[in-house]
């Protein structure tokens, strides 16, 4: 896998089109990246960047980003709603997959001293990057902001990490690390008033609030440190704002680990604060991208408030989302610009997305893919998909309130399997014609002779773990088929026989592919390890599909 890592840098200018599109221009121009998304804000005069890469293309166009912002921002002349020290305010790295978040903070690291070496520009790293506890937190760096800066640099505690400890009155400062997932997140209020979104974060922010005695005095601990009323939830910082724009307050929150506190939660407490007020939430604004797994989150909780099966297919689980949290109460949510696994590549292949009667008639051509393999996949993702459909019909229904709890996570595993089989509909056409891509390579010398038989001895390897997996997922949806066809609704045993049958033949079809790529490989402790796996789950798959036709049987008569 290819390492992937997103940078969201924020930058102090948020009006100035031509401004935001010449910084922007040096993330899109550079080589290995991709530029997700733009975010400017009038009022906040700030403009959030979302772009993805591999780890060193990445870092180099957050330098040229920066470099550009620097010629271009002046700080003197900036006002904004936002908290901010520079012309790039912040500048995170977020592991997203095939690197760690240890690679990200070497990111940072050397993307901090190019950025004050080269630039001038005092920079602080906070975080996972942070070299002191103190500066962990990102609101702990800004206090005081561009306008205390002078001072703040000037104290030995908040000497920079890297760059000069000298105030660069045109640039600012510059902030950078590594961290989580962070979603910018504001819900909104149907009030114009500041100080009553400002009471509601200061309750549900992780900091929580001072604390004063009856005269309005902050208390303090025996070390004179004042003392704080934790708020409601771990990792989420907030803060009450009026936006012009909209005409509204709001409360903004970053949820720094959504996967500690997400926004879902973080909503309905919302909902309860405003209401304590008199308040009423009108809906809620993603600023940026968010993982598809927050959605996901979000669908099936509120399925299951509902007392609904939360086994839905991904599509209509985020559309449930983003209604249940009004996610288009200030503008359109578009999906497909929002999701960051939907801004980084397709979710599902070609073949999976051609019609039934597309298909079909690909198939038939004399095309060798896709092939058997493909059709394999297909029959286990039905298989999957009927025992989704077996559990979500018995959920709610009279009778079956014993059991509803594990036909929801019936549903649901059978929705992440059914997905799974369809990616391998197209993994399993890619890697054949990955075979066939390395039968094509030159062999007139000797050199050639070799290279090409170890692509093809590489290629027939990788052909071989697709079946596998497929087998692997048929015998998991055989396994939810037995638990439909016992515990489901009595009248669609009928179709969790149907499941196991189209179960059953995915990992036979699957088992035929393993077979006949086997019979080309030359290393035999893969050839002895992958045959010895197939028989075994095919044994699995052909007893478990036994004992569900003859639960299906036994119902029927």
């Amino acid at each position: 896998m290819q390492p992937l890592v997103e940078c969201v840098p924020n930058f102090s200018e948020g009006r100035n089109r031509a401004v935001i599109d010449a910084i922007t221009r040096e993330i899109a121009d550079t080589e290995g990246v991709k530029l997700l998304d733009v975010d400017p804000g009038a009022d906040t005069n700030r403009t959030v960047v979302t772009f993805v890469g591999t780890p060193e293309a990445v870092q180099e166009a957050a330098f040229r980003a920066i470099r550009r912002a620097a010629e271009l921002i002046d700080m003197r002349n900036h006002r904004g709603e936002h908290p901010r020290l520079g012309a790039t305010d912040v500048c995170p790295f977020v592991p997203l997959s095939g690197c760690t978040m240890a690679d990200c903070v070497g990111l940072a690291r050397q993307l901090g001293a190019r950025v004050g070496e080269e630039l001038g520009i005092p920079v602080y790293l906070y975080e996972e990057a942070a070299t002191r506890p103190e500066r962990k937190n990102l609101a702990d760096i800004r206090q005081g902001e561009y306008e205390g800066l002078p001072e703040k640099l000037k104290d030995p505690a908040w000497v920079p990490d890297f760059g000069p400890a000298v105030f660069n009155p045109k640039t600012g400062a510059t902030v950078i690390g590594a961290r989580e997932f962070l979603i910018a997140y504001n819900i909104n209020l149907n009030t114009r008033d500041r100080r009553l979104a400002q009471e509601i974060a200061l309750n549900i922010r992780e900091s929580g609030r001072l604390q004063r005695d009856a005269e309005g005095n902050i208390l303090r601990d025996e070390h004179g440190n004042p003392v704080r009323k934790p708020g409601k939830f771990q990792a989420v910082r907030a803060v009450g704002w009026y936006i012009p724009e909209y005409k509204q307050a709001q409360v903004s929150i970053n949820l720094v680990n959504y996967k500690v506190t997400p926004p879902h939660v973080v909503f309905d407490e919302v909902c309860r604060e405003a209401e304590l007020l008199g308040l009423r939430v009108t809906g809620s604004e993603l600023v940026g991208l968010i993982p598809l797994q927050a959605l996901l989150m979000a669908g099936r909780y509120y399925l299951e408030k509902q007392g609904k099966s939360p086994g839905l297919p991904e599509k209509d689980l985020v559309d449930i989302a983003v209604r249940s949290l009004g996610l288009n109460d200030i503008s359109p949510f578009v999906p497909e610009k929002k999701i960051i696994e939907y801004q980084v590549g397709e979710r599902r292949g070609p073949l999976a997305k051609m019609t039934v009667a597309d298909f079909a008639d690909e198939l038939s051509t004399d095309s060798p893919a896709p092939g058997g393999g493909s059709v394999a996949a297909l029959a286990g993702a039905l298989a999957a998909g009927l025992a989704a459909m077996v559990a979500n019909l018995s959920v709610g229904k009279k009778g079956y309130e014993s059991v509803a709890s594990e036909l929801r996570d019936v549903a649901t595993k059978a929705q992440e399997l059914k997905d799974a089989l369809l990616t391998a509909v197209d993994e399993d056409s890619r890697a054949f014609n990955r075979v066939m891509e390395a039968f094509a390579l030159p062999k007139k010398s000797e050199a050639q002779q070799a290279a090409r038989q170890d692509a093809i001895q590489e290629a027939t390897r990788l052909a071989t773990q697709v079946p596998l997996q497929v087998m692997q997922h048929a015998v998991s949806t055989l396994e939810l088929a037995v638990v439909v066809a016992e515990k489901g609704l009595a009248s669609a045993v009928s179709d969790a026989g149907v499941a196991a049958i189209m179960a059953r033949a995915a990992a036979e079809g699957a088992a035929l592919n393993v077979r006949i790529n086997l019979g080309s490989l030359a290393d035999e402790s893969f050839v002895a390890a992958s045959k010895a796996s197939a028989e075994s789950l095919l044994a699995a798959a052909r007893n478990l599909a036994s004992n569900v036709l003859s639960v299906v049987e036994q119902k029927l008569s």
